[in-house]
């Protein structure tokens, strides 16, 4: 499976394409940090980020797309733009005709490290060691991205099987 994954940001947007299979090492196949002009009208950075998310899925052909649920802060203007950043990455899947899964930074510190508490530089080193990398993706942004697209591998299929039973169930009967 082939999962591009999205740490919204409207001035730093982190992107990691990671291959795998559940209970598997994974794969690295690229990363990278969308940035934008904090100097620039929003829809432009908008427009900007859309058209880069876009171009990313249409060069990788992932499978899914994994993007980061975002979360409360205590800045406002900080957790707008990365809803908006997010809203972009979810529609960039969804224009593809992928399927796009959201998760929590605990959900993703968990999966990646054991613990839903992990700090940033325990997240990055596992990102490295994970896909046996010889050095750390930076920004940290970019190994973000990539611990959501090891998350989706890992989680994301259990979770696409049990919402399909739960739907065949709410239909009538397994298919």
């Amino acid at each position: 499976m082939r999962v591009l994954g999205v740490d919204p940001g409207l001035t730093r947007c982190g992107v990691g394409v990671v291959e795998g299979v559940p209970g598997r090492p994974c794969t690295l196949v690229a990363y990278y940090v969308v940035y934008t002009d904090p100097a620039d009208d929003l829809p432009l950075r908008l427009l900007h980020l859309d058209q880069s998310l876009t171009k990313l899925v249409a060069e990788h052909q992932p499978e899914s797309v994994a993007v980061e649920r975002v979360f409360s802060q205590h800045n406002v203007r900080t957790v707008m733009g990365t809803a908006q950043a997010s809203g972009i990455a979810v529609l960039a899947g969804a224009r593809a005709g992928l399927p796009v899964q959201t998760y929590t930074p605990s959900e993703v510190k968990a999966a990646v490290t054991g613990s839903g508490q992990a700090d940033k530089a325990q997240m990055t080193a596992m990102v490295t060691r994970l896909l046996r990398l010889a050095e750390p993706p930076k920004p940290a942004d970019a190994a973000d991205a990539l611990a959501l697209a090891i998350c989706h591998i890992w989680r994301g299929g259990t979770r696409s099987k049990l919402a399909a039973a739960a739907d065949r169930a709410r239909r009538g009967g397994a298919r």
